[in-house]
């Protein structure tokens, strides 16, 4: 219909046009033209003769002077651009508009209830300003109308034509011009060339500054030309415009195409039964989920409520998201799914000593979990914390107490975790809300009773988002944590029946509340003995498979494992041993491979030259590891010895110390330098507590001057420099005052301390001395610098006697309770006490003690 009605538009403008062009004259206007116009200034673009249009004209003098216009005979006024868009119509004088403008009749005025009127006007002619001076207004001028010749030539029929071309194009793609064609056609005819090079420019979206420049343009050939190239434009801006219409329309209609087909599928498949809505799926996913369940009644009751919700609401819906994620985690918790609990001692034995060579109190530990749950018929409220320096296999021993227990395992860090969130969840009022990592960890085991396994307690930290320190306190608490309340879930989770495991580096930095709900289990390190065990038997074999080795391809003698451990790896742990393992087995791999490709090269080219096929060779020997064929390997030892003197120097005790990463030895040093009063001063990166010990050995010795050095002077006019080797590393603790009290009477008296003697003990200013830990550490730290005697506190025989029997052999030990008797120990060729007459006395008492009750 638009494209008949197109057609029968174009042929009368064609028909109209072609017959004005070829004779009709212009009939004369009856009405008189004005000699002088009131001027209406125009901001936006100008008006061209043979057009009608309406303006509005706002109250104020613009409308006073239209009705002193529409009054007048002739109903005429002048429309005239200014020369600047931005312009105050109301300030303007003539100087500010162009000089040619239009002639303007009055067909109608319409008020307007506002205020002002819209009017109706005609265009009619062209006019220039004279200029001339008018008292009644600024903008009232006489004007010189200019007329179009009549003449027509075959140029100016020629671009008539085009012109003509140009709109039936312009008609075809942008429907907006048949209406404009329609008004114009219902107000005027064609009657001159002139005439419609106006109406083509009138119907252009030109600039404001090209309009004015066809309008002020008198000569009809260069108005006509410059019309075209408008409307030449104007085209060709349409014709993109068309373009990208379409392909926005093209892709619109595709994808409108595809949503009707994607809802009419949808309808076919539900009215065959093949297809559900999402709500029946998630509720249908929901139920089966709660039937393989066994939920508690007020955890059921949240559900029901929330299912309810869930089918009210529209899945397009955010509240929709969240009470699907709710419901979710609500049924996916493995409520009332416990994994059956192996109470089998023998098999549960067998699978500690599999994964862990050593480690026996851990291992009677868990015996004794197993015997208690066999008797009580489950394994609950039961939280271990094994302490220990990095690398002694604290997360290996969680994973073996799992598999013993026949439980699922599940481990995440605690270090470095500020947020109470992580443990306790976020509330579902925020976006992206989560629940906390106990319920995560009990989704993914899928079972109420796992091992779960917090690494790193003691670098927990704290902030603005709250203590998770404190959080933990619920969890692990066996009194409350029967009732866990996580902020997401919001409903109770009995945590009862899991079996927590805390691992630490050391105990200081944990807080007692959470310090007083947990077993401590201290995993000290390793000896030589165990670590060549533990090479032996776990680290070699699980590397040479990682490392795509055969045990025939590579061969490690004892004596080069003993070199490794005493030369490169000398930590308590075994982590750096296997490091140095890989290490070896890495450059054994890469030479065996280049050998191979060197020897398959030199066979494939001997053979080629013989015309033969290449044959496989025989299998590479076997690499042996040996002490002298480390420095290949792995370079120069970083560790020589412990010990730093062959023979103590005057001034010299070597102590025994516990740090976060095992046992160590330290050679306390002191000399005395000339000063005008005696002083004291210590040195090393000794902490508060270390140095407190140093002023009470420096305290203790002065007073007792008389006891140990009865013809010596206290250091009188000598600063007496103390000072702790390695003193990059921080250290403190209160186990060295019998150590600084030995440096300085050796100092004083100028008598070497017994070779080979190491001491460990805190010292009152009474000169008492009292127990201190980390009792293996130390032994181990002794046993590694060749220490033979070792003097420790009298309360710490308890420690030394469950040491395990390997780590006390080749070692003397004295226990002592004053100051007094380590004097005579450290200075004096005789031993005062003797390790095995104290224990043999202890035995005989208990004995005696059990003998009594029996009685």
């Amino acid at each position: 219909m638009d494209h008949i009605e197109g057609n029968s538009l174009e042929e009368e403008i064609e028909n109209a046009v072609i017959s004005s062009l070829e004779g009709q004259q212009e009939k004369p206007n009856k009405s008189p033209l004005p000699e002088s116009l009131f001027i209406f200034p125009l901001i936006k673009r100008p008006f061209f003769p043979g057009m009608a249009a309406p303006i509005v004209v706002e109250p104020g003098p613009f409308y006073d002077a239209l009705k002193l216009i529409a009054k007048s005979e002739e109903k005429c006024l002048g429309l005239v651009l200014a020369k600047k868009e931005q312009a105050d119509i109301y300030k303007l004088t003539l100087n500010d508009l162009h000089n040619v403008g239009v002639l303007a009749r009055i067909l109608r005025i319409i008020p307007m209830e506002q205020g002002g009127a819209q009017v109706i006007l005609n265009m009619e002619k062209r006019f220039t300003i004279i200029p001339t001076v008018d008292g009644a207004s600024p903008l009232h001028t006489r004007v010189e109308y200019h007329h179009d010749p009549a003449t027509l030539t075959i140029e100016l029929k020629a671009y008539a034509i085009s012109i003509i071309s140009t709109i039936k194009e312009l008609l075809k793609l942008n429907p907006l011009f048949k209406e404009e064609l329609q008004i114009f056609l219902g107000h005027s005819d064609f009657t001159d060339p002139g005439r419609l090079a106006d109406f083509a420019v009138a119907l252009t979206t030109a600039t404001r500054d090209e309009l004015q420049d066809v309008l002020q343009t008198f000569d009809i050939l260069n108005r006509i030309d410059k019309a075209l190239i408008l409307l030449k434009k104007e085209l060709d801006v349409s014709i993109l415009q068309n373009n990208i219409n379409k392909k926005i329309d093209a892709s619109i209609s595709k994808t409108q195409k595809e949503f009707f087909l994607r809802e009419q599928l949808k309808t076919i498949r539900k009215e065959l039964g093949l297809e559900k809505e999402d709500k029946s799926i998630d509720k249908e996913k929901f139920e089966a989920r709660l039937k393989e369940r066994k939920v508690p009644a007020d955890v059921q009751k949240v559900i029901t409520e929330e299912l309810e919700k869930l089918a009210v609401l529209e899945p397009q819906s955010s509240e929709y998201a969240v009470t699907r994620n709710y419901l979710d985690w609500l049924t996916i918790m493995p409520w009332g799914i416990s994994d059956p609990e192996t109470h089998n001692l023998n098999s549960a034995e067998q699978v500690l000593s599999e994964d862990h060579y050593g480690l026996e109190e851990i291992k009677q530990r868990v015996l004794e979990f197993l015997a208690v749950g066999k008797l009580s018929g489950s394994i609950r409220g039961n939280i271990l914390c094994l302490v220990g320096p990095p690398g002694v296999g604290k997360t290996s021993v969680g994973k073996s107490i799992a598999r013993a227990l026949n439980r699922k395992f599940f481990r995440f860090s605690v270090g470095g975790m500020r947020d109470e969130a992580e443990i306790k969840g976020h509330r579902r009022t925020y976006i992206g809300a989560m629940p906390g990592k106990l319920v995560q960890a009990l989704k993914s085991c899928q079972v109420m009773n796992p091992v779960i396994m917090l690494d790193e307690v003691d670098k927990m930290g704290t902030s603005y988002h709250g203590d998770p320190a404190s959080a933990l306190l619920e969890v692990l608490d066996p009194e409350q944590n029967s009732s866990f309340l996580d902020h997401y879930l919001d409903v109770r989770c009995n945590l009862s029946e899991v079996l927590f495991i805390v691992t630490a580096n050391v105990l200081d930095t944990i807080p007692e509340p959470l310090k007083d709900r947990m077993e401590i289990l201290r995993l000290s390190g390793y000896i030589m003995q165990e670590k060549l065990e533990i090479a032996t038997r776990y680290l070699i074999p699980k590397n040479l498979k990682l490392m795509g080795l055969k045990p025939e391809d590579i061969e490690f003698s004892q004596e080069a494992i003993k070199s490794i451990i005493n030369g490169y790896a000398r930590e308590a742990g075994v982590r750096s041993l296997e490091n140095q393992i890989k290490k070896i087995m890495r450059k054994v791999a890469m030479k065996m491979v280049k050998e191979k490709e060197k020897s398959v090269a030199d066979e494939t080219e001997k053979n080629q030259k013989l015309k033969k096929p290449t044959k496989v060779r025989k299998k590479q020997k076997t690499v042996v590891i040996k002490p002298e064929s480390l420095k290949e390997y792995l370079g120069k030892p970083m560790f020589t010895s412990d010990h730093i003197y062959e023979r103590n120097p005057v001034g010299v005790c070597t102590g025994l110390a516990w740090t976060s990463l095992g046992g160590a030895t330290l050679c306390v040093e002191s000399i005395k330098v000339n000063a005008e009063k005696t002083s004291m001063k210590l040195t090393g990166q000794a902490g508060n507590v270390m140095k407190e010990s140093s002023e009470i050995a420096w305290s203790y010795l002065n007073s007792a001057i008389q006891k140990y050095a009865p013809k010596q002077q206290f250091f009188e006019k000598s600063q007496v420099h103390i000072h702790i080797p390695e003193g990059a590393t921080p250290k403190d603790g209160p186990s060295a005052g019998i150590t600084m009290v030995s440096s300085l009477i050796s100092l004083l008296t100028g008598k070497q301390i017994r070779n080979k003697l190491g001491m460990t003990g805190e010292l009152t200013l009474t000169g008492r001395v009292l127990p201190v830990g980390g009792i293996k550490e130390k032994f181990v730290a002794a046993r590694r610098a060749g220490l033979k005697d070792i003097i420790l506190p009298k309360d710490n025989l308890r420690d030394y006697e469950e040491l395990p029997e390997y780590i006390k052999k080749g070692v003397q030990v004295y226990f002592v309770e004053h100051y007094d008797e380590v004097f005579k120990l450290a200075f004096e060729k005789k031993a005062l006490l003797n390790t095995s007459v104290l224990t043999q006395k202890r035995k005989d008492a208990k004995a005696q003690r059990k003998i009594q009750k029996k009685n």
